[in-house]
């Protein structure tokens, strides 16, 4: 459940995809009980195993009250007050917080494959491969989403706040290092601004803390800076949404604005997630303060479910901003540190020779990597696929490397190939790729000229030198584009196999070498089959452009035989037609 350098910890089953042993979990032994209050938020109650207290989220600004309240309504309804009867007084010691891990939110929402005992699903909190305790865990369905809201609703408001405050604080603590090795050196005033913003928010947080509410005295001396937080949060959101569309929008360029830009963007993702976490903040202490009069007014009680709300939607909205931008940032980094052989790139305004692009990338990319892992995990090493169409003699290793960025989430490589690049047939362009493609051959001794990589999403082809010297691919193109594709291959070794591909926009030839396994392109050619067709909007424009082109011609034969002077007989005969 917990997360650990990007990836979560278990507190159920060790595998999602097979069926849990029987771990004879009894109520003397499991003691910890995780019952889900929001969507992926459980509240913990019990003994916490050792290994779990470290990623434990503390109650923050959420009242002593609520707490108190959250317990006694979980003992008390259906199956919950059973496992509270089983397990003693867990109930009584609500001990924090966890964020549910995918695994546990797909088990529960199934219904829950472990095993069920007092209408808990009962399963083992695993760590480093080896069961270090037991746990119950209570679905929302088990409780009852409409009852929670309707009994407990401002205090699982002010659980919302703290789990986003927690969050976006746990970004913002990730990337400390870069604050100071990188951002000093830009826009002082507007860090010095923002910094001192975020410095107040803190402190009131953390005194508010400390005494377990907000008194008058604590709000007044935050509450008159929510214009300057809502401007410094409006400001690099606007920077950010800025950056994010000169990357999509200005794909030719996309690859020299990262390049150029790359400080400011780093001190504009940072700055963001800074000016997000001072506003949510800001917003918790609001919360506070308008539930601990709700119980005289109810008109504060409800203002904490809008403003839990309203928060919620901004980060929403303005976190996934924050991670395009850092991943794309990043991606770009890790491809320009990977490159074996790099001529030059604009980075901060100068030129610079490739050593010192990549030791100015590595710098940066070292700065933003734990922000970028705490946004997004990154990509396992990409392993060569089954099928290779390549010699033997071809390293992979390079290719492989720099390839790992370019695959989305998710994304598999199925095939790579390295055939010749594709036949032109203009002889000037033939002579001039020719000349080309000497002078490359003798400078890398790599006989293969052009990469495509088959992954179940797309193809995509690069020249081999530009790939390994600039790490930019050619052409990217949709699988559900293929229209048609042939193999050509021979028995004669002295021949050599050839892969004929059409698509929705154009024909292309790859034309293979001759001691390339005529089984590893059938294979590349069979994988691109898969995915053959025309789609039935295609296939009526020929259609209506084929019955156009008929009618066109009727009409034309008619209009022949009219403007000639028929004989008596062959008029008729064009009538009756």
């Amino acid at each position: 459940m917990p997360e650990e350098n990007g990836q979560r910890k278990t507190v159920d089953s060790p595998v999602a995809d097979k069926p849990v042993p029987d771990l004879d979990i009894d109520s003397t032994t499991a003691s910890t009980v995780l019952a889900e209050v929001l969507p992926g938020v459980a509240v913990v109650f019990g003994d916490v195993p050792a290994v779990l207290k470290l990623d434990l989220i503390d109650f923050g600004l959420v009242p002593a009250a609520d707490r108190t309240q959250i317990s006694t309504f979980l003992a008390s309804i259906g199956n919950t007050a059973t496992v509270a009867g089983n397990l003693g007084n867990a109930f009584a010691s609500a001990q924090g917080l966890y964020r549910l891990s995918s695994t546990t939110q797909a088990l529960l929402k199934a219904g829950g494959t472990l095993a069920v005992k007092d209408g808990a699903n009962l399963g083992a909190v695993f760590a480093n491969g080896k069961i270090v305790g037991q746990a119950r865990l209570i679905p929302l369905a088990a409780v009852g989403t409409a009852q929670l809201a309707a009994t407990i609703g401002p205090a699982l408001a002010m659980i919302a706040l703290q789990m986003q405050l927690s969050e976006v604080t746990g970004l913002t603590r990730t990337n400390i290092a870069l604050t100071s090795q990188v951002l000093t050196t830009i826009r002082h005033g507007q860090w010095a601004e923002l910094t001192s913003l975020v410095a107040s928010i803190d402190r009131a947080v953390d005194q508010a803390r400390e005494i377990g509410s907000v008194p008058t005295s604590l709000w007044n001396s935050v509450a008159g800076t929510e214009p300057a937080l809502r401007k410094q949060r409006d400001l690099y959101r606007l920077n950010v949404s800025d950056h994010i569309r000169q990357i999509r929008h200005n794909t030719q360029g996309r690859r020299a604005y990262l390049e150029t830009n790359a400080e400011a963007i780093l001190f504009d993702a940072h700055a963001l997630l800074s000016s997000l976490k001072a506003w949510t903040g800001y917003q918790a202490l609001h919360a506070a303060r308008a539930r601990a009069t709700g119980a005289e007014d109810a008109d504060e009680a409800r203002l904490v479910d809008v403003i839990a709300r309203d928060t919620c939607t901004a980060l929403d909205s303005a976190l996934p901003e924050a991670t395009s931008l850092v991943d794309a940032l990043t991606r770009e980094l890790r491809i320009i540190v990977e490159l074996p052989g790099r001529g030059t790139l604009p980075l901060s305004g100068k030129r610079k020779d490739s050593t010192a692009v990549r030791q100015s990338s590595a710098g940066l990319l070292e700065a933003i990597q734990p922000l970028a892992d705490a946004l997004r995990p990154s990509a396992p090493p990409l392993d060569a696929p089954d099928a290779v169409c390549a010699p033997e003699s071809l390293d992979l290793g390079p290719y492989l490397r720099i390839l790992r960025w370019f695959l989305d989430d998710g994304e598999t490589l199925r095939v790579l190939g390295f055939p010749d690049q594709p036949h032109a047939s203009d002889p000037l362009s033939s002579i001039l790729n020719g000349a080309m493609g000497k002078l490359a051959a003798a400078r890398d001794k790599a006989p293969a000229k052009t990469l495509v990589a088959v992954t179940d999403r797309r193809i995509i082809t690069a020249r081999t030198n530009t790939f390994l010297e600039q790490g930019e691919i050619h052409q990217e193109i949709p699988i559900d584009r293929v229209r048609y594709v042939r193999a050509a291959t021979s028995q004669d070794r002295g021949s050599r196999s050839a892969i004929d591909l059409i698509t929705r926009d154009e024909n292309i030839q790859w034309r293979f070498q001759v001691d390339i396994d005529n089984t590893q392109v059938d294979t590349l050619a069979a994988v691109l089959a898969e995915s053959m067709t025309i789609p039935d909007v295609e296939r009526e424009v020929l259609q209506r452009r084929s019955h156009a082109a008929i009618g066109a011609g009727c009409k034309g034969e008619i209009a022949d035989t009219t403007s000639t002077e028929p004989t008596g007989s062959e008029e008729t005969t064009g009538i009756a037609e």
